[in-house]
């Protein structure tokens, strides 16, 4: 490139108004052109010009915020850059306009405006005619000693860089060539800097004054790449400060993309659609929480009581988390763990989330996920969508305020996938610490560290949890709760809870343990808590209405009431309020509820052969099944009714082949060879709107059909769980702690359940294995043994084959 002094050009120029960009000498930039004055500079110069002078153009900012544009003049700076277009490019589309690449010359200052339509044109006077280094010859005082820094610190800048690429070379070879007083210009309209230092760097005529405006610019892109070379040399365990870099250099990222869309708002008017998207987008950049964290309190004594005064029994839980806080102490640049809650629901899955939020001193976000089916709740919605907004991930984290919040993703078994995408799948980075440090929102469109976050994951079956989503987390089973355990939580927690929602106190109401376990035996059967709240609720809102009346209606058996105290009532014939506290009892809860939902004793529904129970799993928990078969004459047909899966039906058939081939050693052929011969079976599941599936039911199949083909009775006190083979084994099967919670609900004592599984009573309360005799069987032998009373065959002095025989 030749020296500025030897450029020369018009007195008069056209002058291009921009205000997107600061066009410097010897730095080529590309213009966007637009407006009615610009476009017909454009037309008439540029299109139609065939000499060199008729392409130099003057390149002038543009003072004036462009959402005042009008019909009159803009206010022009002072000084622009004269520039020679080597390429004009056309486009009709979103509307008409040129694209202009041009190459800028030298300074000028505008003397005189001489025109302003069509296009402006002013008289000019060129002001680049600066001293020149003499070939060989050095700059003296402090103009020499400022352009030697310059220079060295722009080899140090180039030298950062990766020399392999081939603009990289070309560059450093063009520092040796290009003279010194080119080198702020240049070096200025490549790094990055906004439009005011470009600006300020336009305006410094004197060449010292741009070498000091143009030093710092290029001394903090220096520091930019220091920073960079440091992150990307880091020891990999030196998570600390790889998470300071990491944020530093995403901040900085953040601030350059921020500094673009800022300049687009400058440009639009406040009535285009556009103008409220990049408005919303700055808005959401600066509330996000990009360094702003809490404080973890790691006192474990006291993360231990506040944990054990939230939630009764939930051990497991309790000590993952105490775990956890341990670990902390020990490593406080620990990434946070994603941990998942399996259980039914009414068990507190939901509020042990908030309750390690308080343990930590964090922020608590709950983000329902049941029935997301669309990936853009998850990741955001790309700007280019009308009505775009970011994920439901980044848009927590403005609602929090903070960068380490404990967010709690309810329901992600209940994730849906349709064409918009599978959420499940994006998902997926942001439950992996390996890759959420650096979490891109399609809104955002910069990376955000999430590995900060503590995940807790809720959900009833892990069935239904993609594989790949189900591996990135640990999943801590939440089982249901006995009886015992419910009414602690109730006394401790539902009841002055409720009291408090209804306005009422315990001077007021009171519930005796007594009246709490017949709600739950005779009015609740679930696996977690919430029907039992809604109970107490019910007995809550009856007792509002009398304290509110004031005086009795009659029903005295709602409290407990001196005699004599109604005796003088009735005597004086003056109504007074009712007697404090009112206590529940059983009466009263009839008169409240009405009668028991589940008065029904299991032993009536085993008064007839061919009725057994067995133990069956939910996502809300644990249920007993009864198993009803009855025989007909026929051709040997078998008949299944109960909405049953493919699973099931295939354990009935293997039943019956079983027993029909080992009818003889088990007394059931009856002097023929088949014991089914002319005989059809009906195998009926009760609750026939529920689907039911699984191999768990093989064992009770089989006991249902030999006490139906013996005649004799199962015992009315055995629940049954295990898979079957055709050889007659019993194979493991799971929902162990469950079933058996299910077994000790409905007052059972006996429950058999397979060999294998005895590992899984370890999780079993102690109180319940107590109050159980487990029987572990290995083969159908010792079911059949387990189910029946003396044994199965029987002895034949056994009363109930002496009355068949």
């Amino acid at each position: 490139m030749s020296s500025n002094s030897g450029i020369q050009i018009p007195s008069r120029l056209p002058l291009l108004c921009t205000h997107d960009g600061v066009l410097l000498p010897g730095s080529t930039m590309r213009i966007s052109v637009d407006t009615a004055r610009n476009m017909q500079l454009v037309k008439s110069r540029l299109l139609k010009g065939t000499s060199l002078k008729s392409t130099i153009i003057g390149v002038i900012p543009n003072t004036r915020d462009p959402e005042h544009d009008s019909d009159e003049l803009p206010s022009l700076h002072s000084i622009g850059t004269a520039g020679l277009a080597v390429q004009v490019v056309g486009s009709n589309w979103p509307k008409p306009h040129y694209t202009l690449l041009i190459t800028g010359l030298c300074r000028f200052r505008v003397t005189q405006l001489l025109r302003e339509r069509p296009f402006p044109v002013a008289e000019v006077e060129q002001l680049d005619k600066l001293e020149q280094y003499t070939e060989g010859g050095q700059a003296d005082g402090e103009l020499g000693e400022l352009s030697q820094r310059f220079y060295q610190a722009a080899v140090q800048l180039v030298g950062m860089l990766d020399m392999s690429v081939p603009v990289v070379a070309k560059l450093r070879r063009l520092l040796d060539s290009l003279p010194r007083e080119t080198l702020p210009d240049v070096l200025a309209s490549m790094i990055r800097t906004s439009n005011k230092e470009k600006l300020q760097v336009l305006d410094a005529v004197d060449l010292e004054e741009r070498f000091k405006k143009a030093l710092p610019l290029l001394t903090r892109q220096i520091e930019g790449l220091k920073l960079l070379q440091k992150t990307r040399k880091l020891r990999p365990d030196d998570d600390k400060r790889v998470g300071q870099h990491l944020f530093l250099l995403c901040l900085m990222n953040t601030l350059l993309y921020t500094s673009c869309s800022i300049t687009q708002l400058k440009k639009m008017p406040q009535s285009m659609p556009e103008y409220a998207l990049t408005h919303n987008y700055l808005e959401m950049m600066v509330e996000l929480p990009w360094s702003k964290s809490t404080t973890d309190c790691l006192d474990i004594r006291a993360a231990r009581v506040l944990l054990d005064n939230d939630h009764y029994a939930m051990e497991k839980l309790k000590r993952r988390v105490l775990e956890y806080l341990a670990v902390r102490q020990l490593k406080s640049t620990l990434k946070g763990p994603i941990l998942c809650f399996v259980g039914p629901p009414g068990v507190g899955k939901t509020s042990v989330g908030r309750s390690i939020a308080r343990t930590l001193g964090r922020e608590f976000h709950r983000i329902a996920l049941g029935g997301v089916c669309d990936q853009s709740d998850i990741r955001g919605h790309r700007r280019t969508y009308v009505g775009s907004m970011p994920g439901r991930i980044i848009n927590g984290l403005k609602t929090v305020g903070v960068n380490n919040p404990v967010f709690l993703l309810d329901e992600v078994d209940k994730l849906g996938k349709s064409l918009q995408g599978d959420p499940a799948a994006a998902l997926l980075e942001v439950l992996d610490p390996e890759q959420n440090h650096s979490f891109t929102d399609h809104y955002l469109n910069v990376p955000f560290d999430l590995s900060q976050v503590l995940f807790i994951a809720t959900a009833n079956t892990a069935a239904t949890i993609p594989p790949a989503l189900l591996d990135r987390m640990e999943v801590l089973q939440v089982p249901g709760y006995t009886q015992e355990e419910k009414v602690e939580i109730a006394h401790r927690h539902l009841i002055p809870h409720q009291l408090e929602q209804h306005g009422l106190t315990p001077q007021q109401l009171q519930i005796p343990q007594d009246t709490t376990k017949d709600i739950i035996s005779k009015y609740t059967r679930e696996a977690g808590v919430r029907s039992l709240e809604r109970k107490i609720g019910a007995i809550c809102r009856a007792v509002a209405v009398k304290v509110a009346e004031g005086h009795k209606e009659g029903k005295a058996s709602l409290y407990l009431s001196d005699q004599n105290t109604e005796n003088k009532e009735e005597d004086s014939g003056i109504a007074s309020p009712p007697e404090m506290p009112i206590v529940i009892d059983h009466i009263a809860l009839k008169d409240i509820l009405g009668p028991p939902v589940f008065e029904m004793e299991v032993s009536e529904r085993l008064t007839l052969p061919g009725v057994a129970i067995g133990l069956a799993w939910t996502p809300m928990g644990g249920e007993i099944m009864f198993v009803e078969a009855s025989r007909m004459e026929g051709d040997g047909q078998l008949t299944l009714t109960g909405q049953l899966g493919d699973v099931m039906k295939e354990s009935a058939h293997l039943a019956i082949s079983w027993l029909r081939s080992n009818a003889k050693t088990y007394l059931l052929a009856n002097g023929s060879a088949d014991p089914l011969e002319g005989t059809d079976i009906h195998l009926h599941f009760p609750a026939g709107a529920v689907t039911k599936d699984g191999p768990s039911a093989g064992v009770t199949i089989v006991t249902c059909l030999a006490s139906l083909l013996s005649g004799r009775l199962v015992r009315s006190d055995v629940a049954m769980t295990g898979e079957i083979t055709l050889r007659g084994l019993v194979l493991p099967v799971g929902g162990i702690k469950d079933k058996v919670l299910a077994a000790h609900r409905a007052n059972l004592k006996r429950v058999i359940i397979p060999k294998r599984n005895e590992k899984d009573l370890e999780e079993i309360p102690a109180h319940v294995r107590a109050d159980l005799d487990f029987v572990f069987a290995s083969t159908l032998d010792e079911v059949l043994n387990a189910a029946f009373d003396g044994g199965f065959p029987a002895a034949v002095n056994h009363p109930q084959v002496v009355s068949k025989l």
